[in-house]
């Protein structure tokens, strides 16, 4: 593990967002297409969480991502941010959710 100081992870912005629509990616067994809402913003991800998750249980699930990630190109989709998910040491994946409905665009600290 690498420890880092403090001001490094402030610099992060943790929001939570609500996923409003997941898509197929062609030619991908990994990765879903996301349409995520942030409040007063919506935004595209790219992740791969496929062989974890059925879309229907996807749709409407509050999440937490990093919000001010640099955007990156991923099967020709821009990314806008990256969901923050724990992996265990037998590869299943949870997607972290907050444990209460909290609004969306809401900072995580």
């Amino acid at each position: 593990m690498v420890e880092i100081k403090f001001e490094e992870f402030a610099k992060l912005d943790l929001r939570v967002a609500k996923i409003e629509n997941v898509e197929e990616i062609e030619g991908s067994d990994k990765l879903y297409k996301l349409t995520i809402s942030l409040g007063e913003e919506k935004r595209t991800l790219v992740a791969g969480i496929k062989k974890f998750y059925k879309k229907e249980e996807l749709i409407g699930k509050e999440i937490i991502v990093v919000a001010n990630l640099e955007p990156k190109v991923i099967k020709g989709i821009v990314s806008k941010g990256m969901l923050l998910a724990a992996i265990s040491k037998n590869g299943n994946v949870s997607v972290l959710v907050p444990d209460k409905e909290v609004e969306e665009g809401s900072k995580v600290s």
